[in-house]
């Protein structure tokens, strides 16, 4: 399967491939037998199901706290809501609204702070509508729908439509320049080869797949030819890249469902995982690492490298029993004895003819290449979500090269409680480290960080991120006169899909009769990290007042010098008064006078593969 990434803001990173789609009877026996009895959705929307309302908190004394098997239906129930919604909106089409249901049937299980695993009825509910939206994803793909990347034909879709003769004086340049050819796998010359070597350098679509997929081939060449050698098989098999994928890492079969840079199925026991966070198909050293492993299989069941390469296309045991039914454990006479798919008679072909025109590539025109430049990364562990927009943010690379560099990821969302290997550019990781620090590891999929410009101010910052200037000023400890002079970049505490920035868990209007125990106990915080987060000396916390129930950004104390002190629970309501200000018009924006300095950075901080 091949879903790519819930990133909708990523448009110049993901194509979204929407259109209308009709889904067939079968599909719906198959997959949705199960939710014959599941509730319908009551409504349609192209927004994430919204919460339910939550009455104002009572006094302790009043509160009775609903069982945990009940909180877990009714957490089942709002899934499935969202779902079905989702559901409905697939059937008439609606594709962009249905990503935004099923993204928040999943983040509702996801955002719960119910320990999933730990229940056998909520992992099943949650295994299941991954899997279902998973099964949708790949039907969309399958008909050319869904948010997938445009496809582009490989040079054996190419070739295998394409009528074309044989070039003796070709053929005999071949012949001739294979004498010089130096290659750790055999190569021949035959009328087979030489007709495919004669459409790739003269036609103007075959020339066209080559060239592109051998440009792009630099981005991913050093690291291919690095992870053959690990895997003891020849280095030049990196030439079969150019057969399955044109060397495109998220490149889709639409009619198989094989995916990534060596289209693996997805079924199968290739050392690769697939979760509802990412596709290790997709990720092109994971997937090269299977390949290899795959290929080096099969030349130790057939003992011929032409044979591997047909058995990666059509399968080991088709190939060994066409060598058993005819007796000719040789490519050459299986293809003249018609005892090969059309397909798997163009492979080998395709992929010498590749190698001999790579291998002299001024004899093939192929001399003024432009090769992509080779990929350079740091691998940073995550055992949590953020966000690659985040990951941009705080890096100051392109959120592009941030997706494209991290292609498995499907959700454009680090997988949380989970270890994961992200990439940053390199030379970057300490700095990601450093600055990802100061945010909350809980709130890193939503909140961002931004980069001051001259003179913008928290007002300014506020109106493009759609949050308050009051939280703004809440999460990065300023004063309350709000200013930022010297302040070179803010954390923004981006609200979650439908809720406000930090209104759902991170502030709590106090009521008569709170206390900070019931407060903290309320919020499964403990009533130090109220004191801390709010800036309280004292326990007290008269009725009718903001008290922040969740973590601000962790910015180091260097960074607040000349803005006076943190606001307190006292100053918070001129806080809001200032940042609701510009509505009302009371004051005029605020604006930082002369250029911003750098902020310190944090210290803590046995089938065929397809």
């Amino acid at each position: 399967m091949a879903v790519q990434r819930f990133f909708a803001s990523l448009a110049a990173a993901t194509a979204l491939l929407i259109a209308g789609c009709d889904i067939g009877p079968e599909l719906y026996s198959a997959v949705w037998a199960k939710e014959a009895a599941a509730p319908a959705a009551s409504a349609i929307s192209s927004e994430p199901a919204p919460q339910q309302k939550t009455q104002a908190p009572q006094s302790p004394s009043a509160q009775v706290a609903p069982a945990q098997p009940q909180r877990n239906q009714q957490l089942i129930h709002n899934v499935e809501n969202a779902y079905q919604n989702g559901l409905a909106n697939y059937r008439d089409g609606n594709l962009v609204a249905a990503k935004s249901n099923f993204d928040y049937a999943v983040d509702l299980m996801l955002s719960s702070g119910v320990d999933i695993k730990s229940d056998a009825e909520l992992n099943d509910e949650f295994d299941r509508i991954v899997d279902a939206v998973n099964t949708l994803e790949m039907d969309a793909l399958k008909q050319g729908t869904g948010l997938a990347p445009a496809a582009e034909p490989t040079p054996v879709d190419v070739a295998n439509s394409a009528t074309f003769t044989i070039d003796p004086t070709i053929r005999a340049e071949a012949e001739a320049s294979l004498k010089a050819t130096q290659s750790d796998l055999p190569l021949v010359m035959n009328d087979y080869v030489a007709s495919f070597i004669n459409f790739f350098s003269n036609s103007r679509a075959g020339h066209g797949t080559i060239v592109a997929s051998l440009n792009r081939a630099g981005r991913y060449k050093d690291m291919i030819q690095r992870v053959l050698k690990e895997e003891g098989v020849p280095q030049d098999l990196i030439y079969q890249a150019v057969a399955e994928s044109g060397f495109r890492p998220q490149a889709i079969n639409p009619k198989s469902g094989a995916g990534g840079m060596w289209q693996f199925m997805p079924f199968g026991v290739y050392g690769l995982s697939r979760t509802g966070w990412y596709d290790e198909r997709l990720d092109p050293e994971k997937a090269t690492h299977a390949y290899a492993r795959e290929m080096k299989k099969a030349y130790d069941q057939l003992g011929d490298w032409y044979l591997a390469m047909a058995a990666y296309d059509w399968g080991a045991g088709n190939v060994q029993r066409a060598v058993q039914r005819t007796g000719y454990a040789d490519f050459w006479e299986l293809y003249r004895r018609n005892n090969l798919p059309t397909e798997t008679k163009n492979y080998v072909p395709v992929i010498l003819a590749v190698t001999i025109m790579a291998k002299n590539p001024k004899q093939y025109g192929l001399d003024s290449l432009t090769p992509d430049p080779p990929l350079l990364i740091d691998t940073v562990k995550t055992n949590y979500a953020v966000d690659l927009r985040l990951v941009a943010d705080v890096t100051g690379a392109p959120v592009q090269e941030i997706a494209a560099i991290n292609p498995s990821l499907l959700r454009g969302v680090t997988p949380p409680d989970e270890a994961f290997d992200l990439h940053v550019p390199a030379g970057l990781k300490d700095l990601y480290e450093q600055r990802i620090a100061e945010i909350p590891e809980d709130k890193r999929r939503y909140w961002r960080f931004h980069k001051l410009g001259t003179d913008e101010s928290i007002e300014d910052v506020a109106h493009a991120f759609h949050v308050s200037a009051a939280e703004i000023a809440f999460v990065n400890q300023l004063s309350s006169t709000i200013d930022l002079n010297g302040v070179d970049a803010l954390v923004i505490p981006v609200a979650p899909p439908s809720t406000s920035s930090l209104g759902r868990t991170a502030m709590y209007r106090t009521h008569k009769g709170d206390t900070l125990v019931t407060v903290a106990d309320r919020f499964g915080v403990t009533v130090d990290q109220l004191k801390r987060w709010n800036h309280l000396k004292t326990a007290t916390i008269p009725p009718g007042h903001g008290l922040y129930v969740a973590e601000p950004a962790r910015i180091p104390a260097a960074a607040r010098k000349g803005h006076g002190k943190a606001p307190t629970y006292s100053s918070w309501s001129s806080v809001q008064h200032h940042a609701s200000a510009k509505t009302s018009g009371e004051t005029s924006k605020s604006k930082n006078p002369g250029k911003a300095q750098a902020k310190k950075p944090s210290s803590s901080a046995s089938n065929a593969h397809k």
